[in-house]
């Protein structure tokens, strides 16, 4: 007969509830600030469903009436060097850490609001109206809140999209030696995402300070959680990956607060990450100013059962019992929170000309200057002022044939040597004598704490690298195995690291590298061989690099690395093991942004080419003995072309080959003709003509596979093709 024996989880999982003595033996002092805290915020989302209502909110408003108990009583436990980042549906998270930064002590609810208070409401108001002089200059809105000063990493718009970069400032804290923890807050829609669980996962294997508070208001737009899973109570998720959790009654801000310091004594005590799930209720729909009844996918009779439990209800009578405020007390510090917002309101409006008694509009000395529309998608490079750049004809004596993949190596072993913010992650980067390649042969023996190898989540730990660059602590090289795989990291790329500048305001640094190779021709078929740069020379808030020599991969790579915007380094396996001119045990050396490299002069045509290609064109030309100018570009996005060199180029051949391995669906070819048949029109004698690959990705087998891709064949064809179009004309 087989044998059966029951398992149990490491981690504990309980309920936590307060008790009436808990209250009646609380500090008077917390549960007045407490209070204070739920009435400025409650009034505060009660004028910005007023001002949606007279469609003075462009967008949602993603009110959170009712939920106030569970970040009031988590944040107010919070110090202000803990960082929180939250959802969506975040104003009541964003207030609670930037009020409890402004007062840790709490704020009396029988006196005036102090003029920080008023100050924060403004300009918090004045972020969710769009306007200039909000936290991101009105480019957050209502999703984005964003205070680094007061440990608020941003709010955001994609459900547990901010799970990762959480994970990315728990790391920072551990890393910098302080007892800071950090919180995410997400909802009983996220718990379901990946990004979500690739963290808790990785939270716990590296037992970080990281606490996921999940508000479970059950339902996720109109969708009741009992719908999409089985075990309704979310925080049970925790125990399975290893991680302390709780459940508690978000609506009792008291036992909130409790819970949450058991949270923070085995955080801080470095047993790693804990998870928080709060029952609590909004009030309204998922947007605008009525309740989920309006759309029939609740009752009146369940709302009415959850608004009976109150937390501002709850923690006022409370106060009454104990005789710590009196009733009319307790009620004018309400009514005096709504005057508030009607004067902050008073700042921002004023009567619409020609409009009906009572209308209103934004004052138009708030609105943003429309030519600061593209402002700070990418840095200014300022922080590279001060590094002395230099190219190969500064080294022409002491050039040699050297290795790529030791380049590669070398490079990343001097920025892990001399700088102490550089940490590298990424699959097996710890193992396998150096990674799949060779690129970090050397590195994890030398640098074991900052030389990491991750489990198989690219949305997870990209997005911890993501924290981390927005921390501001560190500088992460994250390295993807194979480009397709930033896909499977395509928010966290795309919607979070590449955006996060512009989006809070253009003035954030974000000091990302990400290694990612190109492995056309290694049989590994359609989903480990793709050419990413036309995807992310689409994607906003990129640089992209890509080295053809030994010498230049260390001289973008030290460039890549001390610039403060997201910079994708991209390999190509072909150039691995090949040889080239590099600078044998220096890697010291910085090349600029924004310069190509002339390969080859000539007066008939210009090629255009990186990467891999490079070669297979000097190749080419060879063979063909045409007049081409070769053009290595190596910086390949929009901001950083070097139209310099293309333009000389151009007005002296006055003909176009872009050459790419890639498909062409992906190309970035495509985009870079369309910018040069533009901007050059009149200096070219014929449309641009291209080299790509086939509209199929590569697949596995070897005659297939180099069917869809063009190398030094295929650019043969084309430069005799082009020749013979020119000798017949």
């Amino acid at each position: 007969m087989p044998a059966e024996h029951p398992l149990e989880a490491q981690a504990a999982w309980s309920e936590f509830i307060a008790t009436q003595d808990d209250w009646d033996t609380a500090d008077p002092d917390l549960l007045t600030g407490m209070f204070s805290q739920l009435v400025l915020i409650r009034a505060f989302e009660e004028y910005v469903l007023e001002l949606a209502a007279q469609g003075l909110i462009h967008g949602p408003a993603h009110s959170s009436i009712g939920q106030e108990g569970g970040a009031v009583g988590a944040c107010f436990a919070l110090t202000s060097q803990d960082t929180v980042n939250g959802s969506h549906r975040g104003h009541h998270q964003f207030l609670a850490k930037a009020l409890a930064h402004l007062h840790p002590k709490g704020i009396d609810p029988t006196k005036p609001f102090p003029q920080d208070v008023r100050a924060l409401l403004l300009r918090t108001l004045r972020e969710i109206c769009g306007l200039d002089r909000g936290f991101s200059h009105g480019r957050g809105g209502s999703m984005h809140l964003q205070w680094h000063e007061a440990g608020a990493i941003g709010t955001n718009a994609i459900v547990g999209g901010g799970v990762p970069l959480a994970a990315g400032s728990a790391w920072a804290h551990r890393r910098a030696g302080t007892d800071a923890v950090t919180f995410t807050f997400f909802g009983d829609g996220a718990i379901n995402i990946g990004s979500t669980l690739e963290s808790l996962n990785l939270a716990a294997a590296w037992s970080l300070p990281l606490c996921f508070f999940v508000e479970n208001n059950l339902y996720a737009v109109s969708t009741h959680v009992s719908e999409v899973t089985a075990e309704p109570r979310l925080s049970g998720r925790g125990p399975g990956f290893g991680i302390r959790s709780w459940k508690v009654d978000g609506m009792d801000p008291l036992a909130v607060y409790l819970v949450t310091q058991q949270a923070l004594a085995h955080m801080r005590g470095g047993k790693g990450p804990a998870m928080i799930e709060a029952d609590v209720y909004r009030y309204f729909h998922q947007n605008g100013p009525f309740p989920g009844s309006a759309f029939k996918y609740r009752t009146k009779e369940e709302e009415a059962r959850w608004r009976a439990r109150d937390p501002i209800d709850t923690t006022a009578r409370h106060l009454v019992r104990r005789r710590i405020v009196t009733k009319k007390a307790a009620a004018e510090a309400i009514d005096r929170a709504k005057t508030l917002m009607s004067e902050l309101g008073d700042v921002l409006l004023e009567p619409r000309p020609g409009g009906k008694p009572g209308e209103r509009r934004i004052v138009p000395s708030e609105w943003p200057d429309p030519a600061f529309v593209d402002e700070g998608v990418r840095g200014d490079l300022a922080e590279l002022s001060g590094i002395e750049f230099t190219d190969t004809e500064d080294y022409a004596d002491a050039l040699t044939e050297v290795k790529f993949i030791g380049a590669v190596a070398g490079v990343l072993g001097r920025c892990l040597e001399t700088d102490p913010r550089v940490v590298v992650m990424g699959e097996d980067v710890h193992k396998l004598n150096g990674g799949t390649n060779g690129a970090t042969r050397g590195l994890s023996e030398a640098f074991p704490d900052r030389v990491i190898g991750t489990p198989i989540s690219e949305n997870a730990f990209a997005g911890l690298g993501g924290g981390l660059a927005l921390d501001g602590r560190y500088r992460p090289i994250v390295e993807f195995m194979y480009a397709d795989f930033m896909w499977v990291a395509a928010d966290q790329l795309f919607n979070q690291i590449g955006k996060a500048r512009h989006m809070f305001g253009g003035e954030g640094k974000v000091p990302f590298v990400l290694r990612s190779k190109v492995a056309m021709g290694t049989g590994y078929g359609s989903q480990h061989s793709m050419d990413p740069a036309g995807i992310f020379a689409t994607a906003p808030g990129w640089r992209i690099v890509a080295p053809s020599t030994p010498f230049d991969y260390v001289g973008l790579m030290n460039t890549a690395l001390a610039c403060d915007d997201p910079v994708v380094v991209l390999e190509h396996v072909d150039l691995y093991n090949s040889t080239g001119p590099g600078l044998p045990d220096d890697y010291n050396h910085f090349l600029p942004v924004g310069k190509a490299a002339v390969r080859r002069e000539g007066a008939a045509l210009t090629i255009l080419a990186y990467l891999a290609m490079t070669p297979a064109v000097l190749a080419a030309v060879e063979q063909t003995g045409v007049d081409a100018e070769v053009i290595d570009l190596r910086w390949l996005d929009r901001a950083s072309l070097d139209w310099d060199t293309i333009t000389r180029s151009v007005m002296k051949t006055n003909n176009v080959l872009i050459a790419e391995q890639g498909a062409l669906g992906t190309s970035y070819g495509g985009w870079l003709a369309d910018e040069i048949q533009r901007r050059l029109f009149d200096w070219l004698d014929a449309p641009v003509e291209r080299v790509t690959g086939g509209e199929a990705s590569p697949s596995i087998s070897k005659v297939l596979e180099r069917a869809a891709f063009a190398s030094t064949e295929e650019v043969v064809t084309k430069l005799r093709e082009i020749t013979g179009e020119r000798n017949d004309g």
